[in-house]
């Protein structure tokens, strides 16, 4: 899939902690995680109301889409 989260990006430009953020969007921290690094099959509106509402940001901020082959791209280069 193409939609990339940077919810990692956010959180980290709000100094927020994982812990924090899951307790404030009321998610387990290991929802979180499969948010965070990209191994959801979707997000409800509501969630993503949630981390708009505590990152104080647009949907667009934390979700974004490449072409296929820019993140497959990208993935092999993380690996080396």
């Amino acid at each position: 899939m193409a939609v990339v989260v940077d919810l990692d990006v956010m959180l980290a430009r709000r100094k927020m902690s994982v812990g924090e953020f899951s307790r404030r969007i009321g998610l387990t921290p290991a929802n979180v995680a499969v948010l965070k690094n990209g191994r959801a099959k979707a997000v409800r509106f509501s969630t993503l109301d949630a981390i708009c509402r505590v990152l104080e940001c647009q949907p667009g901020d934390v979700l974004r889409w490449v072409p296929d082959d820019v993140e497959e791209a990208t993935r092999a280069m993380s690996a080396s």
